[in-house]
């Protein structure tokens, strides 16, 4: 038997570290996935940190406080602030009063804001078949529901 490059997992003498192979791949193609979407965001005039944050300011019902966006895109409130100076000096969002409390402030979408969105589900659906092009339908189904389950593992497999 020839050695290989291939990392070995703990007690495993010889065989393969799978795991360490797929988190490496995975790894990979989160990388490759980022420069794909920026790559398409670029005529939009977006990142995809900002693109990412207009998203979750529109999935809500009413607009979010700063620490609701922090919460939901699990960064610490400062990164929140600097992507809504970002996107208010280009006039995608802005900083409105809360009605209840004036102490509070509320992140609000825009009009262009509202058609950058519509930009962007463009550019993303571009970027998802320019990533997805070597599957088949049935290959992408069977990943999105392996990508669920990772994403999603629910009480017993979540950290």
């Amino acid at each position: 038997m020839s050695t290989s490059a291939v990392p070995t997992g703990p007690g495993r003498s010889g065989e393969p570290d799978a795991d360490g192979l797929l988190a490496e791949q995975l790894l990979r193609l989160t990388r490759r996935l980022h420069r794909i979407q920026k790559r398409h965001l670029e005529p939009v005039g977006i990142t995809p940190a900002q693109s990412r944050l207009l998203r979750t300011v529109a999935h809500f019902g009413e607009p979010p406080r700063m620490a609701d966006l922090a919460a939901r895109l699990e960064v610490v409130p400062r990164a929140v602030t600097s992507l809504v100076d970002g996107l208010e000096a280009v006039d995608r969002v802005r900083r409105v009063p809360d009605p209840s409390n004036r102490r509070v402030v509320r992140i609000e979408l825009t009009d262009a804001g509202r058609a950058t969105l519509r930009e962007l589900r463009s550019a993303r659906r571009a970027a998802a078949e320019d990533i997805l092009a070597p599957l088949t339908a049935a290959q992408r189904e069977v990943l999105g529901g392996l990508l669920s389950a990772l994403v999603d593992p629910g009480p017993e497999g979540g950290c």
